[in-house]
């Protein structure tokens, strides 16, 4: 019964795939051949580039298409990861309510020196990273993934030092609200989620485009704070 209904949910999928793909004109194809949308409309990455910096001031046109243009879909990726943060947390908890640890093996000199010399150097570089995402390569995922390598080098030079369980949940959950709270500003001014309602400001200046900054240090704290606590959860637990 059970291979019966996997083959018939694969038929399903295969039937979506061959009625969206067969004699569909799309793209800037479609637009050529007839199909009733202009250009403009159609080829999105050439809209993007000829109209981003104007709409929304930010000199990183991926950014503009990744926080604001589909924001919402960014919206859909951190609760992914918040989601597979929690699953891997709940995996690694033991029966008895403690998570389940083991002895680590003591560091290196150089590896105990190294981490507490460059661990607020590399929480620097990821700060820097998401606050100038607008502006340059980078941005709040990426931030945030450099911001949890500096607790993975925490875990492999100096293994006596925790991360606070509190303090991290905290973080998480206040930048995953304040993200959510300026998309309903948004909808409530413009009528649009995650509508650019900001001030854009200068093109390439610090304060310029809107609320895109302002979503990339939302996202570059969640994003740090849920990797730092998957890396706390393998290590062995937190405070």
């Amino acid at each position: 019964m059970r291979r019966l209904i996997s083959l018939l949910l694969l038929l399903i999928v295969a039937l979506g795939l061959a009625l969206c793909l067969s004699g569909a004109p799309f793209g800037a194809r479609g637009a050529d051949e007839g199909a009733g949308l202009a250009p403009d409309k159609v080829n999105f990455g050439r809209r993007y580039n000829e109209r981003g910096l104007e709409e929304n001031g930010a000199a990183n046109i991926v950014t503009s298409v990744v926080v604001n243009y589909r924001g919402f879909d960014t919206l859909g990726e951190v609760t992914v990861l918040f989601i597979a943060a929690v699953g891997l947390a709940a995996v690694l908890y033991t029966r008895t309510g403690k998570a389940a640890s083991a002895g680590a093996e003591p560091s290196s000199l150089v590896l105990f020196t190294g981490c507490r010399f460059l661990f607020p150097l590399i929480l620097l570089l990821g700060a820097y990273i998401f606050i100038h995402g607008h502006l340059t390569p980078g941005g709040g995922f990426q931030g945030g993934a450099v911001v949890a390598s500096g607790f993975l080098l925490i875990y492999l030079g100096c293994p006596d030092r925790k991360l606070s369980k509190a303090a991290v949940g905290a973080v998480e959950s206040l930048s995953g609200l304040a993200f959510v709270a300026v998309a309903l500003v948004g909808l409530t001014v413009g009528g649009s989620f995650l509508l650019n309602f900001l001030p854009k400001g200068t093109v390439y200046g610090l304060l310029s485009a809107g609320i895109i900054p302002l979503i990339y240090v939302l996202i570059g704290f969640k994003v740090g704070s849920e990797l730092g606590g998957i890396i706390d959860n393998l290590s062995g637990g937190s405070e």
